[in-house]
């Protein structure tokens, strides 16, 4: 849902006829992990000490061996991935191709970048109307990937010494409950209790009625305080897009300037990201592809493109591209724009109740691979990095439409990591029947406004959280 403008009223794009039908109710997906997965969370497991930070976490390294204290071998088991032949390059044009079709994708772009090689195709069409095909080189919308941005803009000004990750968030902004002890850490570690504003009612029907409404990040945290905390601060783990519009709002405090003027300036262009910006209202670089959605009031299928991403803001709202996503995916699992000291902090694991996958600050574990996933009306994306094999996977697509619960974004990024990865499979769970989200993932990654109670508001998910995943390793190569 993930995560986070002023154009006129418009009504959405006349829709194409509906392909698959939804029992559940309309939402507006700004999703991405864990969420309808079960991200509840029960109480937070003491973390491993944290190590110098590199670009090989141990557990994940080849020489890992799973113990109490690692993940399962499932999750943390070889590193390799194989070289991108002739051969694995046709198998995994089959692969995505079958996906495609299986689950009626519009389009999708897929890179893969290794020391054996690179992978990088586009299939489908970036236009349903005109049948205009999908092409590399692209901008999306990319949800809540947007959070990993945010929270390595949080991390910057930690290693200024403008913030301190313990510092409670009423220092910044006034009138949050539980404002005096939740810290900028629980917030960007998920684990702030806060209601998500994306699950309330008013917000989800509000929106479904004009896509195209701006929304300030002020209103945005109202729908939100007017519910009771779910929890004390630190408790347990559950994925909430409040969090990270707070986060968002701290930088704006402390970095004295909008928050998509200080990511350029301290994220965008030191990473090299020349593609990468946070609109501020609903426009949309050119070259695009247009994005399609069923997160509308009667579930029929509409076109997403220009929607306004304000009510997405610091947990979703900004636009990428392959290339970029492709050098951000090793530079925020590797940290080279933050201290040794803070990028340790911020790979610190917690456990999320989902097997083999665990949350850091803004960033997750899961299966070997490090990064995030993202989902908002139209568009979803997973930009993830395997450390141990130095191969980042970035998965662009133009829906956000589930299939068989599932979220598209994963159903790819898992048929192409049991090809070139078969030791670390990227795979998240399929959305519990009558979850009432058609997002797999909508509020971990994602932030999903549900009509209906999520799972991430209610009870902890019945499977205990594995094992958290080691420290980083001191003397792994970076």
């Amino acid at each position: 849902m993930t995560t986070n403008s002023a154009a006129s009223p418009r009504p959405p794009r006349p829709a194409p006829q509906r392909r698959r039908t939804r029992s559940a109710p309309a939402v507006l997906a700004l999703a991405g992990l864990l969420g309808a997965a079960g991200c509840s969370g029960g109480a937070a497991s003491d973390p491993p000490a944290a190590g110098a930070v590199t670009a090989v976490p141990a557990a994940l390294s080849p020489s890992a061996s799973a113990s109490s204290s690692g993940p399962s071998a499932s999750a943390s088991s070889g590193g390799a991935v194989v070289p991108i032949t002739s051969d694995v390059t046709a198998r995994l044009d089959t692969a995505v191709q079958r996906v495609l079709r299986e689950a009626s994708i519009p389009g999708v772009i897929v890179s893969v970048s290794s020391p054996g090689g690179n992978y990088l195709k586009a299939f489908g069409v970036s236009d349903k109307v005109a049948g205009t095909p999908m092409v590399t080189g692209l901008n999306m919308r990319i949800g809540s990937e947007t959070k990993t941005f945010t929270v390595t803009g949080l991390l910057k000004l930690v290693d200024q010494g403008k913030a301190g990750l313990d510092d409670p968030i009423g220092t910044y902004v006034s009138d949050v409950p539980n404002g005096d002890t939740i810290t900028l850490r629980q917030l960007a570690a998920m684990q702030s209790g806060l209601f998500s504003y994306t699950q309330d009612e008013e917000f989800v029907q509000t929106l479904e009625a004009d896509p195209d409404r701006v929304f300030t990040p002020q209103q945005l945290l109202s729908y939100a305080f007017k519910h009771p905390v779910n929890f004390a601060p630190g408790a347990k783990f559950e994925y909430s897009n409040t969090n990270t519009v707070l986060l968002g709002l701290v930088i704006e405090k402390l970095g004295g300037q909008p928050l998509g003027t200080f990511l350029k300036q301290q994220v965008f262009e030191p990473a090299g990201l020349g593609r990468t910006v946070f609109p501020v209202g609903s426009e949309f670089p050119q070259p695009h592809a247009r994005g399609y959605t069923n997160q509308t009031p009667n579930g029929a299928i509409a076109d997403a493109t220009d929607w306004d991403p304000s009510w997405a803001w610091a947990a979703g709202a900004i636009i990428s591209d392959q290339a970029d996503l492709q050098k951000w995916a090793k530079v925020v699992a590797t940290g080279t724009l933050l201290t040794p000291q803070t990028q340790a902090q911020r790979l610190k694991p917690q456990p999320s109740t989902v097997p083999d996958t665990w949350y850091g600050l803004g960033i997750f574990y899961d299966h070997g691979w490090i990064g995030h996933n993202g989902s908002l009306p139209g568009y979803q994306s997973v930009v993830v990095y395997l450390p141990s094999a130095q191969t980042s996977l970035v998965v662009l697509l133009n829906t956000d439409v589930s299939f068989q619960g599932q979220e598209p974004s994963t159903l790819f990024a898992q048929a192409v990591t049991e090809i070139i990865s078969p030791a670390n499979v990227y795979t998240l769970p399929a959305a519990p029947a009558g979850s009432g989200s058609p997002s797999a993932t909508s509020s971990a990654s994602s932030a999903s406004p549900s009509k209906s109670p999520s799972p991430s508001s209610g009870s902890p998910s019945s499977k205990s959280p594995s094992p958290s995943p080691k420290s980083p390793s001191s003397n792994a190569n970076a």
